[in-house]
């Protein structure tokens, strides 16, 4: 068994795990709202952002200095203690680094585009910064470590893959910690690029809603340490899969989504009705929340609560993952109250397929989450969290 030993994020719910579960209790997202200078054409759109002062990096690692690497920093300083007593335990090369991104420093290059088409220079842009490779290229030479390092882009999937990564690289003894995450900033090329396809709300994300027309982008970082060493929280199961079907869209039945489910399932040797709570994709597109309600609806019926938190985070592409899996670890941890949809602005689509989706507040009944990613070109993930004991 994986356990989770410290869990850190920062988020447009808050700055720390504590604003964040106060406000996922009452369903308020202090950092979403009308943001100016990112949609070209536009005078705002509606984003989840991080309004808070960031930690500043020194000019000693002036090739790593990104707005991503500092909301990164943010999350570590949460779990740092524990990182720290690792390190000290295990050694500097037993502790590995795997971090999900599809911004990494693309904000920062973007930038330095706009200026030198300005015939200006931009101070501090420098190649590296943008590299995919770079938060955990950052965090290992930041935190000293030899062990394995790497990061994974594979869309909005990337952080639970790291989680699945972090997961293997300790039950093939190449570590004996892992720190798993991502991070992911707002910039000008995802958010126009979600408006070129049509898949950009202009109002905020409605999950499953009748009038759904697009996704809410938002930034943030969460960090995880996982470990063999027993802890009141455990990864009990993962599944990950390829629909090989088509760039954008998802399979049209959800067959690479039904696969990552059931194999986190046999992985954790459970059955559906064992699941208490399931974090859906839910980004509010139109055949996104099609296929996903299917899923579950064939998968689980209407037994299992469900919904979707991108209407309080917005929808953190590489981050999603591991930000959901981490407000999964939350609602576990403190016994916090399910999420429910939120309808206020749209009423439930009528015609997606019957499933558990919650209506209002409820207790988690069994302590086994779900948390499903499927991102772009059928990159599916499903992480399985549950109590320990």
């Amino acid at each position: 068994m994986i356990y989770i030993s410290a869990i850190g994020m920062i988020n447009a719910l808050g700055n720390d795990n504590a604003e964040i579960a106060r406000n996922l209790t009452r369903g308020t997202a202090p950092g979403m709202r009308a943001r100016a200078g990112w949609l070209q054409g536009y005078p705002t759109a509606i984003l989840g952002g991080v309004d808070s002062e960031l930690p500043a990096i020194p000019a000693s690692y002036s090739g790593h200095h990104t707005r991503n690497n500092q909301l990164l920093l943010a999350a570590l300083a949460q779990i740092q203690p524990q990182v720290d007593a690792a390190i000290a335990h295990y050694g500097h090369d037993r502790v590995a680094v795997i971090m999900g991104t599809s911004t990494s420093g693309l904000n920062e290059g973007d930038e330095h585009v706009h200026l030198t088409l300005n015939n200006a220079a931009s101070p501090r842009w420098q190649y590296s910064q943008q590299e995919l490779g770079d938060p955990s290229r950052f965090l290992s030479h930041w935190l000293k470590l030899e062990g394995p390092a790497f990061t994974l882009s594979t869309a909005c999937s990337s952080s639970a893959r790291a989680i699945i990564s972090g997961r293997r690289l300790i039950e093939a003894g190449l570590a004996d910690v892992a720190i798993v995450g991502g991070a992911d900033t707002l910039s000008r090329m995802p958010v126009n690029g979600f408006n070129s396809l049509e898949a950009l709300s202009p109002s905020l994300c409605q999950p499953f809603g009748r009038d759904r027309c697009g996704i809410t982008i938002g930034e943030g970082a969460a960090l995880m340490m996982l470990t063999r060493e027993p802890q009141p929280l455990a990864l009990l199961g993962v599944g990950e899969s390829s629909d090989a079907w088509h760039i954008s869209a998802p399979h049209p039945q959800g067959e690479g989504a039904i696969r990552a489910i059931n194999q986190a399932l046999n992985d954790a040797e459970l059955q559906p009705d064992d699941v208490g709570y399931i974090n859906l994709h839910g980004t509010a597109t139109t055949l996104n929340d099609q296929i996903e309600s299917q899923v579950v609806h064939d998968l689980f019926g209407d037994r299992v609560p469900c919904s979707s938190t991108k209407h309080l985070t917005g929808h953190t592409l590489g981050a999603a993952g591991i930000t959901e899996a981490a407000l999964c670890a939350l609602i576990l941890q403190y016994n916090l109250p399910l999420p429910p949809q939120d309808f206020s602005v749209s009423p439930p689509d009528p015609t997606l397929a019957t499933c558990g989706i919650l209506h209002q507040a409820q207790p988690l009944a069994r302590p086994v989450i779900l948390s499903n990613s499927f991102a772009f070109g059928g990159n599916n993930a499903s992480i399985l969290l549950g109590k320990s004991v």
